[in-house]
């Protein structure tokens, strides 16, 4: 996973154009309702939806590649970003907000399940998280070899996961979930190309009451 990104980052450097996902603005919305300050990014990437966040409320970014991390804190100057795995969060914080940008699909299911339960650990009591994942109503869905349920390398050494809204909600039964839907959205490459995709997201509410482990 590190070295794929590693070396996608290098070579493309701002994949996806300097624009933010529309989500993004959802996200800000809700924050912004809920009176939150402090937000954790988990894969940051170089900063494209970061740096609408940190107009707003103080954003710390993890992102795993350290190339990705040096485009970033040229493009977004206001944020903290920590060169760290989602899998082996080691924070000296907890956060109000969480907001995580398809991310959650790029692992198999235990690695899945670990990432749920680091951001609820990353939360305060109460705290928010919004998270965007691949829908399986996406059109790469079923493409190339299925290595787990509903989980295929639909790319060249990438895999990934296309969620059904109610796999979404099986994921995070240790929250209370306050929202869960859809959103269609293009992507705008570097090379001036651009696709659909097709998302779900889901907004949560940590309750550390029925945390179970």
């Amino acid at each position: 996973m590190q070295a794929y990104w590693e070396k996608r980052f290098e070579s493309e450097e701002k994949i996806w154009g300097d624009k933010p996902s529309n989500s993004v603005y959802k996200a800000i919305s809700l924050f912004n309702q809920n009176h939150l300050n402090r937000i954790l990014v988990p894969g940051a990437g170089y900063g494209r939806n970061t740096k609408e966040l940190s107009k707003h409320f103080h954003v710390d970014g993890i992102e795993i590649s350290s190339h990705a991390i040096r485009l970033a804190q040229e493009f977004d100057s206001t944020t903290t970003f920590i060169h760290d795995s989602v899998l082996d969060l080691k924070l000296d914080e907890q956060y109000e907000g969480i907001y995580c940008y398809n991310l959650l699909h790029l692992f198999m299911q235990e690695e899945r399940h670990l990432i749920v339960d680091n951001c609820k650990k990353a939360l305060k009591d109460n705290g928010i998280a919004f998270f965007t994942v691949f829908s399986d109503k996406d059109h790469n869905n079923k493409q190339g070899l299925e290595v787990e349920p509903g989980t295929y390398e639909y790319k060249q050494d990438k895999i990934a996961h296309f969620f059904t809204e109610q796999d979404l909600r099986d994921h995070f039964v240790h929250f209370k979930i306050v929202d869960c839907g859809e959103l269609k959205e293009q992507l705008s490459y570097h090379n001036q190309s651009h696709t659909f995709i097709e998302l779900r997201y889901i907004v949560v509410r940590a309750n550390n009451s029925i945390y179970i482990e």
